[in-house]
């Protein structure tokens, strides 16, 4: 018996993405939305094909991907957002619950949804992870919805057409 295997390209010719990008922290998130345009991009998707919304901050960014995920046609939705952790707990709050919405919504919604959303513990980690030695969070986020969307067609999840 041979083991059936699923795998995915990472092209993303002929899908369609959304982004939610939070305004906090913008001097950071523009770089992570700069980062997974262009590796969309690169990897084949059109501009017109790429949704953009912004919202306040991080906390939001479960709510407009629900509202992407349920009235359009994306292939995929990326989640960016830098929460830097300050004082008090609030930063490990916010990225707790805005990780088990996004996952929530992802399996609820049928349409892959990429964590891109920054937790860290200085600003310097923040701006490493933004662009800079630890690389663009942005660009990976767009890859691996890329490729969960190509899994999505193999395994033959229909995008609903709301």
């Amino acid at each position: 018996m041979a083991i059936k295997e699923i795998s995915a390209t990472l092209s993303a010719e002929g899908l369609s993405f959304g982004i939610v990008v939070a305004r906090f922290n913008d001097f950071l998130t523009k770089q992570l939305l700069g980062g997974a345009v262009d590796g969309l991009v690169r990897h084949g998707a059109k501009e017109e094909q790429i949704t953009v919304v912004w919202v306040p901050g991080s906390n939001e960014i479960p709510m407009a991907a629900e509202r992407l995920a349920a009235h359009s046609k994306l292939n995929a939705i990326i989640a960016l957002g830098v929460v830097i952790q300050g004082a008090t707990p609030h930063a490990g709050l916010i990225t707790g619950q805005v990780s088990k919405s996004l996952a929530a919504l992802a399996s609820s919604s049928g349409v892959p949804v990429i964590n891109g959303v920054i937790a860290a513990e200085t600003l310097e980690q923040a701006i490493e992870r933004s662009g800079t030695k630890a690389g663009n969070k942005g660009w990976q986020a767009a890859q691996a919805a890329i490729e969960m969307a190509n899994v999505y067609k193999a395994l033959g999840v229909p995008v609903r057409r709301n």
